[in-house]
């Protein structure tokens, strides 16, 4: 079996055709080393149930291939909404998540931090502890991790910057389970300024200090279209942003980062500029 790069890089790959016929096609085309996919509509409640046949070649393909698979749960999601019918359903998305990338032999699922919309923080923050610390107690030993994602800082946001994954993880009681996607546009958007001298190492030493440096699990490695401190979730691809490629090579060196999949989600509707991205990063780690 292949040993896996230090730092295995792909990218978020759509899934038309199936999750194996279609994912793998396009990891191919681009040259990924790890793939992130839906298992449902990602701006919706339905549930797929998938397919087995599908399910289980890219389970196998995973293995065999140490391909490091991900799945990312529903935009929909918020377990720090006012809203019980929202509630109901972002605790039945995680859940479902949850089984599909089991089947699937997915390592982590990605799931948004939320907002508290129009309650105060600390509801919500009580609302999480009830619905996400029980979601977390389900994971089989054999199953995913779920990853929480901080995002860019916009509205009423419960996690944004890496020091609010403190008192999220404490909400759920430091969960073993619980494991931390840090997306480079949301950090850079919430104010961690990736492109001041040591500002990579700053934002992973804090990271370390507050989550624990074993639970970054998945980058998602995307620059972006607006400044630092923007609170503005727009990515640009590699190195064609205001983040710049430099500071992806500093995540390559950090001892935090090291070994942890980078994914993209930058933009573009077919292969050549998900493919340049990816040989950008892949340039950089091994540069």
């Amino acid at each position: 079996m292949a040993s896996e790069p230090i730092n295995p890089i792909g990218a978020h790959v759509p899934v038309a055709g199936g999750l194996a016929t279609g994912g793998l096609r396009y990891a191919a085309e681009i040259g990924a080393e790890a793939v992130q996919v839906f298992v449902s509509n990602p701006r919706g409640w339905a549930r797929a149930a998938g397919k087995p046949d599908e399910d289980q070649r890219l389970r196998e393909y995973g293995e065999e291939h140490d391909l490091p698979v991900f799945v990312h749960a529903p935009y929909l999601i918020n377990l720090g909404s006012p809203s019980p019918e929202t509630i109901a359903n972002s605790v039945a998305s995680i859940r479902h998540a949850l089984q599909r990338g089991a089947a699937i032999g997915a390592r982590g699922v990605v799931v948004h931090t939320g907002s508290a919309v129009s309650q105060p923080r600390e509801d919500a923050m009580r609302q999480l502890r009830e619905h996400l610390r029980p979601l977390l107690d389900e994971i089989p030993d054999d199953g995913p991790d779920l990853l929480l994602e901080p995002m860019a800082g916009q509205g009423a946001m419960l996690c944004a910057t890496v020091q609010d994954l403190g008192p999220y993880l404490d909400a759920v009681d430091r969960h073993p389970r619980a494991g931390v996607c840090l997306d480079t546009c949301h950090a850079f958007a919430a104010g961690h300024d990736l492109t001041a001298p040591g500002g990579v190492a700053e934002m992973l030493d804090a990271l370390a200090e507050t989550a624990g440096a074993d639970r970054l699990k998945l980058i998602h490695a995307n620059d972006s279209k607006d400044p630092c401190g923007s609170r503005k979730d727009r990515h640009e691809n590699i190195g064609a942003g205001l983040i710049g490629a430099a500071p992806f090579a500093e995540l390559f060196r950090h001892p935090v980062s090291r070994g942890v999949p980078l994914v993209i989600e930058t933009p573009g509707r077919s292969a050549e500029p998900h493919r340049a991205d990816v040989e950008a990063l892949k340039k950089l780690r091994d540069g």
